[in-house]
């Protein structure tokens, strides 16, 4: 007998992510999926004239919530097929309706069909998390929409920004994840009613061999179970293309989830900006001071993972065997619901990040001030040269002086004092009143603060009104 601590567990399952993603996932959702499948086109048989009575659908749906682990375990012990040890041990409960289980269709009608309404289960929570993401990297991006800080190109300073602008490019990222990933919800496809290799033909065989009777049929369970579409042709499954747009949807979230946390790791290394520090967390084992940023790092740690599992989408799709081989389950029983678990605790820690973030204005300023004014100097040589100096003898005094700070504090000498050498000088006596506004950060940040009012507003708020309420209640990150 062994015990938790005796067996591998997965860290997605015991760690990271949340109790709705992983109900989603459980085999309890899974199988009960299962049996109201079964319910639907035993149902949507009946309708159509097959010999099937109403009682026998009452005993199936009173039987469908109570699945007896144990027996299906020794069923699959014995006959190791899954799908039969599920419909054996629900022929047991429901002994009147256990002749109608199941009938005309193959495995794949529950496994892959199910697997849709997980998905899109799990989609929908994703969206919401995106979109509880989005309304507080808004309310950050609002409340420090005019800060100027430094801007980077190369990771070399490169003009202003302020520190809500950043924010307001991190919220784009995800949305364009929400938006691809409300597209996908909107485009999954059922499988439906197809046989043993698409072609409908036991269905054929069990309405007389009325074609119409068979579509209808495809089209009720689709209906029965929550879809607008499904495939017109499928294989024994449904194209695994499908699966590759879904798992390269999450790798999107991915991608913006490790930009996030990179930009906001830099800017703790900088000491401009940090994750959350619980007073009695310990950032390192051997060095007491230390402040490490965990839970981004976590976050890009999780994202490489869902990367690469997207990956996986595009080996299944593109090595299936005709109408489907086998070696595509083991491979999507992992990667699919691990990418939903993984993407799901990024989108937790991200928001629990973004809830607790601090930002350091003073530091900001004082980092701004070793490099601002170089970045002035532009717009002080415009001024000189419209009050009447010679554009290129200004530019020379401008490098000449530059030059000198840079090697005055390669010195030691901290700070930057160029705006007020230049001030000093003769050269510049033309505009020397007009130092103080130039000085001023704020007016380097350009259109800043209106592009980050105008994105929320316009762009995001119509899909965070659509979106934000179906977000989950689980926000607790475990460790």
């Amino acid at each position: 007998m062994t015990d938790a601590h005796d067996i591998y567990r997965n860290p997605l399952a015991e760690r990271y992510a949340s109790p709705e993603m992983l109900r989603i996932f459980s085999d309890d959702s899974r199988y009960r999926t299962w049996r109201e499948l079964w319910i639907a086109l035993a149902e949507a048989e009946m309708e159509l004239g097959v010999e099937i009575r109403r009682e026998q659908i009452d005993e199936l749906r009173r039987a469908a919530g109570s699945i007896d682990y144990e027996r299906v375990a020794e069923i699959e012990h014995e006959n190791r097929h899954d799908v039969m040890a599920h419909i054996t041990a629900f022929g047991e409960q429901c002994p009147g309706a256990r002749p109608i289980i199941h009938l005309g269709a193959t495995s794949c009608f529950v496994t892959d069909n199910a697997d849709l309404i997980l998905m899109r289960q799990a989609l929908g929570l994703t969206a919401g998390r995106i979109a509880q993401l989005i309304e507080i990297f808004r309310d950050f991006a609002l409340r420090h929409r005019s800060l100027p800080c430094l801007a980077y190109t190369h990771f070399q300073p490169a003009q202003l920004t302020t520190v809500g602008k950043r924010a307001a490019l991190w919220a784009q990222d995800f949305l364009l994840d929400l938006q691809e990933i409300a597209e996908r919800i909107e485009k999954l496809r059922f499988r439906g009613v197809k046989g043993t290799t698409g072609t409908q033909a036991s269905f054929l065989e069990l309405l007389d061999g009325d074609s119409e009777k068979v579509e209808r049929l495809d089209a009720l369970v689709t209906e029965k179970m929550g879809f607008s579409e499904r495939f017109l042709v499928t294989g024994q499954t449904y194209t695994r293309k499908q699966d590759v747009a879904v798992l390269n949807a999450l790798a999107g979230v991915a991608h913006s989830a490790h930009k996030f946390s990179n930009d906001l790791r830099l800017l703790q290394g900088l000491g401009e900006a940090e994750e959350p520090f619980g007073s009695r967390q310990v950032g390192s084992s051997a060095m007491p001071y230390k402040r490490n940023p965990m839970r981004l790092e976590r976050i890009s740690s999780l994202a490489k993972y869902v990367i690469c599992e997207a990956q996986n989408g595009g080996w299944v799709a593109s090595t299936q065997w005709f109408e489907r081989t086998l070696d595509d389950s083991a491979n999507r029983r992992l990667s699919i619901p691990q990418s939903f678990l993984a993407v799901d605790a990024m989108l937790l820690l991200a928001v629990n990040v973004m809830r607790g973030a601090v930002v350091y204005p003073e530091i900001i300023r004082r980092r701004l001030l070793d490099e601002f004014p170089f970045m002035a100097s532009e717009n002080l040589l415009m001024l000189a040269v419209r009050a009447g100096g010679d554009r290129q003898i200004l530019h020379e005094r401008i490098r000449q002086e530059a030059m000198r700070v840079v090697q005055d504090r390669r010195g030691g000498k901290s700070g930057n004092d160029l705006l007020l050498r230049l001030a000093e000088d003769p050269l510049f006596a033309a505009v020397r009143d007009r130092f103080a506004e130039i000085a001023d950060p704020s007016r380097y940040v350009g259109r800043s603060p209106e592009q980050v009012e105008r994105f929320f507003a316009d762009e995001a708020a119509p899909w965070l009104e659509r979106f934000a309420k179906s977000s989950g209640e689980s926000w607790d990150v475990t460790v």
